[in-house]
């Protein structure tokens, strides 16, 4: 019996969960409802794609079956978001649950979720993870309590498709690794019905019936039937050699690459075990019960395929002053990175340009690789930053310059299918502020964990945006950082108080050791506005790294926001 997983869901997200949601993340209910609403389809779709090979259905039902999905999820949701750590546990696990289970870039999800819905990133990606943990205890339960094996699991996912096309939007398909809505639409079902055919559908053991009863044919669905043996040696024979015909053209149907309809999907499977318990029956004929075994073994070897690939493909680049691009890339081919690099040496010549380009086998298909043509031009333009995360681009520098019109060029170049945009400082800080008031919230209720891991990952949130080559705490920064004394402070009442690093860093523009010392300098600067404001000087320690440990790539913008950051480490 199959299940519908959207309305199950929503059963588990009631009404008092969602209200619960919306206290934690400062949110109106309606708004929740809205971004849970756009996870679920976007996370189905994912996992009906890893289904939709043999060995990702395998890979994608040992994760749902593992000790850390919570079948119980359902009865145990209220209880898990009623306090502060119980919330932080549930949203890394389901993250982590959804990534390892269908590939999915949460970020990459939270950051069109937040777009289509309005709601702070900070809150889409919590709730991402709120709604994968409820997925898979939901998937986990169904199994568990129907005792399913995973031929069963591709069909189940099929019956979710009309649920999943009346909500997936091509910007959340995009950001799972799907492309449009539309075409994963048009070729999922056939492939899902195509792989569940080369996946094992055990069959409950044939019970011997007693031989008053009428005989059955062949062909019938019921268990084989125990025959007198008395003078009829020549049955026995006639039976074995049907037997084998069956097993011989049921086996045959495996590989067909016609897609297979569900009705045949599970018929085959189940007329090889009929056939082969009629063969156990008959002591005279153990060879063709062999012979079937090896067919099937051969069968269920040739459906093995290699793993999907996870991650989306990358490309970046910066042009110096004189048109020099320096390239990143990471592909999934050595035809791919072969492709590129004629392209590049083709448009500027050998010795011309600077690329570091790396094969990755989990890496999906480079679909910006088929219009590099139009993007080359940009390559050779001074200042220009540009940053491809499979369909996601991202322009900065000159090739953010409005009178330039490189954004509106990509927009008509790419289509549709990819989502691109200018790096905007004030939105990226306007973002992380938002994210951070609505994360603080729950570090002032009584239960709130004091833990330094989950205080830390709060503060991490805001951002503190000092002026170039300034240790001046920015205004914009002022509330958060008094927001974040207050959490401290409140910990420190309860006899728990937070011990923390205040760390420092920079990106690697200009000189080193200047960087560091700039470094040093914020990070001792926000350390004593924290002691202004009341936190004990004994709990909190200021240290500088210069452009050490960078988060991300120094090549973009907004690579060197990020890298530019105060980070609170606890210790």
């Amino acid at each position: 019996m199959s299940i519908n997983v959207f309305h199950l869901l929503e059963t588990v997200l009631s009404d008092d969960v969602v209200r619960n949601l919306s206290g934690r993340f400062g949110l109106s209910p309606d708004l929740t409802r809205k971004v849970t609403g756009a996870v679920a389809p976007a996370l189905v779709a994912a996992i009906m794609h890893r289904g939709s090979t043999a060995d990702g259905a395998r890979s994608l039902f040992s994760t749902i079956m593992s000790p850390d999905v919570n079948a119980s999820i359902g009865k145990q949701l209220p209880e898990l978001l009623s306090s502060t750590a119980g919330l932080s546990q549930l949203e890394t696990m389901g993250r982590d649950l959804v990534q390892k289970a269908a590939g999915v870039n949460v970020g990459a999800l939270a950051d069109a979720v937040a777009a289509q819905t309005g709601a702070a990133q900070s809150t889409a990606f919590s709730l991402t993870g709120v709604v994968g943990a409820a997925l898979m205890g939901i998937l986990k339960q169904h199994f568990t309590s129907s005792q399913g094996f995973v031929g069963q699991l591709p069909t189940l996912l099929g019956h979710q498709l009309s649920s999943v096309n009346a909500s997936l939007t091509d910007r959340l398909a995009s950001a799972v690794g799907l492309g449009s809505a539309g075409a994963f639409a048009g070729s999922v079902l056939m492939r899902l019905k195509d792989v569940s055919a080369h996946l094992d559908h055990p069959q409950p053991p044939a019970r011997p019936v007693s031989a008053s009863l009428p005989p059955q044919t062949i062909g019938d669905s019921t268990p084989p039937i125990v025959v007198e043996k008395r003078g009829h040696s020549w049955l026995w024979w006639l039976l074995a050699a049907l037997a084998l015909i069956v097993a011989f053209f049921a086996l045959r149907s495996c590989h067909r690459e016609e897609p297979v309809q569900d009705d045949q999907a599970a018929s085959a499977p189940a007329a090889v075990a009929a056939s082969e318990a009629s063969a156990a029956d008959n002591a005279s004929a153990p060879a063709i019960t062999s012979a079937a075994s090896d067919a099937s073994a051969a069968s269920a070897a040739s459906a093995v395929v290699a793993p999907a690939p996870t991650q989306d493909s990358h490309l970046s680049f910066a042009v110096d002053k004189n048109g020099v691009p320096t390239i990143t890339a990471t592909v999934g081919t050595e035809a791919e990175k072969a492709q590129l690099v004629d392209a590049l040496t083709k448009r500027f010549g050998d010795g011309k340009f600077n690329a570091n380009v790396t094969v990755d086998a989990a890496t999906k298909p480079a679909d910006w690789l088929a219009h590099l043509d139009g993007l080359l031009p940009l390559m050779a333009l001074p200042g220009a930053e540009v940053k491809i995360d499979g369909s996601h681009v991202e322009l900065s520098g000159t090739a953010a310059d409005a009178k330039l019109g490189w954004l509106d060029k990509l927009k008509a170049l790419f289509g549709s299918g990819f989502d691109i945009g200018v790096f905007n400082v004030q939105k990226a800080v306007a973002d992380a502020t938002q994210s951070f008031r609505d994360a603080v919230k729950g570090l002032f209720v009584s239960d709130s964990s004091c833990a330094g891991s989950d205080v830390a990952k709060v503060l991490n949130l805001q951002v503190i945006n000092f002026k170039t080559a300034s240790s001046v705490i920015p205004a914009s920064a002022a509330q958060d950082l008094r927001d974040s004394a207050k959490a401290l402070k409140a910990c420190a009442k309860q006899g728990k108080p937070v011990q923390l690093e205040v760390a420092g860093y920079s990106d690697n523009v200009g000189v080193a050791a200047t960087n560091l010392a700039l470094s040093k300098q914020r990070a001792q600067a926000v350390r004593t506005f924290l002691v202004a404001q009341g936190v004990a000087g004994s709990t909190l320690k200021a240290e500088g790294y210069g452009d050490a440990n960078p988060v991300a790539a120094n090549d973009t913008e907004s690579g060197r926001f990020r890298n530019r950051r105060i980070e609170f480490v606890a210790k």
